[in-house]
């Protein structure tokens, strides 16, 4: 074979070289115990910042262009600084901060530091996380009026800024868990979730409807971002939804919904899941029993949304003919759930997350060889090429940490936080739910310009100690948080999400919106079911538990049939007002409100059930 001895030839094999040492890194770290926090994070956005100077643009009109000088100048500046620190690190830790003074060294590559991660930032997710770290640092200068030394101290001399907590979670966590999920696509797993959501759901009514809840979910446990989500699960679903009758936007929609969710399915979440349990102290473990009920409420929000409007519409499923046989499914491919199994073996047996993760990306190529359907996919080139895909798909998440730890520091030094938190009481004049609507319109529309993880960053900094304040448990005011930094993805007018899936089945943007809101409309509930109710976190006592959980599943079921116009048959005005007063009325944490819900439902499941035998009765009776 011949040797590409051009700049993109050389360039590509520096790239593959630079992922898989990134991935092989942060391996070793967590096999053998990671390095001093400086050395390890400063490690970590070392790569991730070469990964972005040789490979992201600088802009659309020089997109597929090799790097230039200024991008390897960038490079350059990018890197001095994190080497200074490695260089003088006995230094960097024995200072008194806030107290010695900074160099001009100090100050001078600060500030390139500061400004080269603002510009990654930007290449990689666009304006509007640097905008909003911009808006901060003004904010810190000219507003809070903090001296520039004390200021640059916070984000470049110390672990309280850019090499601050988000930075951590992405180089201990993150990574290792997007390196999982590469090794599960690459090992053929993306295939068994669809055939396997095929074989349970493709028969039934609106079924490509329901194998895209279904596949969704269990794809978006390995991948944690919605639109890599939709656009692995929706070139399949979507067309497969269209065809069965579902108009385009629905089934971008639908997908869409699904998709989103996928950041709050257990056992593997999205990148901020990880933060939230470095800033409670918790395990991860904790956060995944904290998630499990409301993602199970989410999901059975998108499935029965999905299935009262295909009975509405008159939809069927596909022909058995058509599908896969599920033991056939589980024959062929069924073994590799086994890497995700060994993850949640690990993890509960007392392991960290982390070690966990790596257990599980180390089974996935031997598992792949114990089946000839599957051992194809077990290859050098394929180890590699995962390894490489890891990388790369992190430094999106590694930029953002980044970007929002200079957000957090300045927080922090500025007390910006302290003075929020009593801004949104005083407005809210103690009353919960107005804090809570609040902070669900800034999760919405931070969440609308940035992904998750740094929306949810900024949430927890400046929203989430109001409503902790004003009574709400911080296990709860994190997840509610955590939930509409993630709903902001389906949330029009920048629903990233919507737009993916819209775009593959060809559907105009706002309706596709309009109604991925109004699928995921029950799902838009469950934060505040959690916050006025915690025992759907399981927190409490075991039969209050579960029975507030069966009451959340049929409301939330009740509430989508009167959504979508059914529930036993077509629903009336009236029957469709009452299902949903009947779903409020069931989430509500109130033994009366139980009574009064499951009186309201069975008046209109009564009325309907007698529908359908009024029309059953002459179809029976002409036979």
């Amino acid at each position: 074979m011949k040797l590409d001895l051009s700049h993109g030839g050389i360039l590509r094999v520096v790239g593959i070289v630079i992922g898989a040492l990134m991935a092989l890194y942060h391996m070793w770290a967590i096999a053998f115990g990671s390095p001093e926090a400086v050395y390890f994070r400063g490690t970590h956005l070392l790569f991730a910042l070469a990964l972005v100077f040789l490979f992201y643009d600088r802009s659309a009109r020089r997109a597929g262009q090799p790097p230039d000088v200024i991008d390897y100048g960038l490079l350059v500046l990018g890197a001095a600084p994190i080497l200074y620190l490695f260089l003088n690190y006995d230094y960097v830790v024995n200072r008194i901060y806030y107290i010695d003074d900074l160099t001009t060294a100090d100050m001078v590559l600060g500030a390139i530091l500061v400004v080269i991660v603002l510009e990654g930032t930007r290449r990689v997710l666009g304006w509007a996380l640097p905008i909003t770290a911009l808006v901060f640092l003004a904010y810190g200068l000219f507003i809070a009026q903090l001296e520039p030394m004390r200021l640059m101290d916070q984000l470049f001399m110390t672990t309280e800024g850019i090499f601050g907590i988000p930075l951590s979670v992405s180089a201990a966590y993150v990574l290792i868990f997007v390196l999982f999920g590469s090794f599960m696509e690459r090992t053929g797993t993306g295939q068994l979730f669809m055939d396997f959501a095929m074989s349970l759901t493709g028969h039934t009514a609106g079924g490509p409807g329901k194998v895209s809840v279904v596949s969704s979910s269990l794809f978006g446990t390995i991948s944690g971002s919605a639109v890599a989500n939709v656009m692995v699960d929706g070139p399949i679903a979507i067309p497969l939804m269209k065809r069965t009758g579902f108009p385009p936007h629905f089934a971008a929609g639908v997908e869409a919904t699904a998709s989103t969710g996928g950041q709050i399915m257990p056992p593997i979440m999205g990148a901020a899941a990880f933060v939230m349990a470095e800033f409670l102290a918790v395990s991860y473990g904790q956060v995944i029993l904290w998630a499990l009920i409301p993602s199970i409420l989410y999901y059975v929000a998108c499935f029965g949304a999905v299935h009262f409007e295909a009975k509405r519409r008159g939809l069927v499923g596909l022909p058995r003919s058509e599908l896969p046989k599920f033991s056939r499914v589980m024959a062929e491919r069924g073994h590799l759930f086994i890497p995700v199994v060994a993850i949640l073996t690990v993890m509960y047996s007392g392991y960290s997350a982390p070690m966990a993760a790596l257990v599980g990306t180390l089974a996935c190529f031997p598992v792949a060889a114990l089946r000839a359907s599957t051992r194809g996919n077990v290859t050098m080139r394929n180890v590699l090429e995962a390894l490489v895909d890891g990388a790369r798909n992190a430094v999106p998440v590694a930029l953002a940490c980044a970007c929002a730890g200079i957000i957090i520091g300045i927080v922090m030094l500025s007390g910006l936080g302290i003075v929020f938190t009593q801004l949104v009481v005083g407005m809210a004049q103690n009353w919960l739910l107005l804090a809570l609507l609040l902070t669900m319109a800034a999760g919405i529309v931070l969440g609308m310009g940035m992904p998750t993880t740094p929306a949810y960053i900024i949430m927890t900094a400046l929203l989430v100690p109001a409503i902790i304040k004003l009574g709400v448990i911080p296990p709860a005011a994190h997840m509610f948080a955590l939930y509409f930094a993630v709903l902001s993805a389906i949330t029009p007018p920048v629903a990233l999400a919507v737009f993916a899936a819209a775009g593959i089945a060809k559907a105009d943007i706002w309706k596709s919106g309009l109604a991925a809101v109004k699928i995921g409309a029950a799902g838009f509930i469950v934060p505040f079911m959690f916050v006025f109710e915690p025992a759907l976190l399981m927190i409490g006592d075991w039969p209050w538990i579960i029975w507030r959980f069966a009451c959340a599943v049929a409301g939330i079921l009740l509430f989508a049939g009167g959504l979508h116009g059914y529930f036993l048959t077509w629903a009336s005005m009236w029957q469709r007002m009452l299902l949903a007063g009947a779903g409020f009325a069931l989430v509500f944490p109130s033994v009366w409100s139980d009574l009064a819900g499951g009186t309201l439902a069975v008046v209109v499941l009564g009325s309907q059930w007698l529908a359908r035998q009024r029309v059953a009765a002459p179809v029976a009776g002409g036979r």
